[in-house]
């Protein structure tokens, strides 16, 4: 009885950080169902524990599924096989395509160029996009999108090859215009910025242009609002995408700055 009892719960357990990835399409869609639907339960127990902590089964959770979707980024054929065999592969297929457009986007620069640090609690950050949207009308969920794609909810802490700084990534011209007399550095203050300057530009009446005026891309744009409708559609992606790992492109290859080893 007790060696059943601890066979359910090690089965139970999440992933740990060097897991292996099943290559066979079948096998990593169960798998990938599988760690989505065990990081939802994880987020929810977070949410309803109240705790400001990212928990560990979240994080491990999380970078399990960070993984999958680096592999199917990459692969096509895979992933393409991946996504014929999930009842529900909306999700999973925007999440790509946002990977892709990011991708396009970015170029290699040597683990040296990059600085991280710790992100503050997710709900600190939900207050600071709530007061934002109160204020200029720009709803949460962009600003949240905004905050993780241009530096994983400060995660990521260096200037960019254009200069931007902070977790909403200003050139410092910008910052002094609509940057409220605020700490770019501080994410409270860069946030309130960040909704200052969308909502000057469009927002919330034509969130397209307000995004395109924030960084003129429009691969920029269609990510940045895919994760938004993501996080619109299920508030719980939100904590997903936040207990994610800081991944940056290198001349090596992917490498990860954060997180468990």
């Amino acid at each position: 009885m007790i060696a059943t009892l601890l066979a359910m719960v090690a089965l139970a357990a999440p992933p740990p950080p060097g897991a292996p990835i099943p290559r066979d399409p079948a096998a990593l869609a169960t798998t990938y169902e599988t760690t989505t639907r065990d990081l939802a339960a994880a987020v929810e127990r977070w949410q309803a524990s109240g705790a400001a902590k990212t928990p560990q089964d979240v994080t491990l959770y999380a970078l399990y599924q960070q993984r999958i979707l680096i592999l199917l980024t990459a692969r096509r054929v895979l992933a393409g096989a991946v996504l014929e065999r999930l009842p529900y592969p909306r999700p999973l297929r925007n999440e790509l395509a946002a990977r892709r457009e990011l991708g396009r986007l970015s170029s290699p620069r040597p683990p040296s160029a990059f600085r991280t640090g710790p992100a503050e609690p997710a709900g600190r950050l939900r207050a600071h996009y709530a007061e934002a949207q109160r204020r200029f009308r720009v709803a949460w969920n962009v600003l949240a999108a905004v905050n993780y794609v241009e530096s994983a909810f400060n995660k990521l802490r260096n200037a960019s090859t254009a200069g931007a700084q902070g977790p909403m990534q200003f050139v410092p011209a910008t910052w002094r215009a609509y940057g409220l007399g605020g700490n770019v550095h501080d994410p409270h203050d860069a946030i309130l910025g960040a909704a200052n300057y969308l909502h000057a530009n469009g927002a919330p009446g034509n969130y397209r242009r307000a995004l395109y005026h924030y960084n003129p891309s429009w691969l920029y744009v269609d990510a940045v609002l895919r994760y938004a409708s993501r996080i619109r559609a299920d508030p719980r992606a939100y904590y997903v995408v936040y207990s994610r790992q800081v991944f940056v492109r290198t001349p090596r290859g992917l490498v990860r700055l954060t997180g468990p080893r």
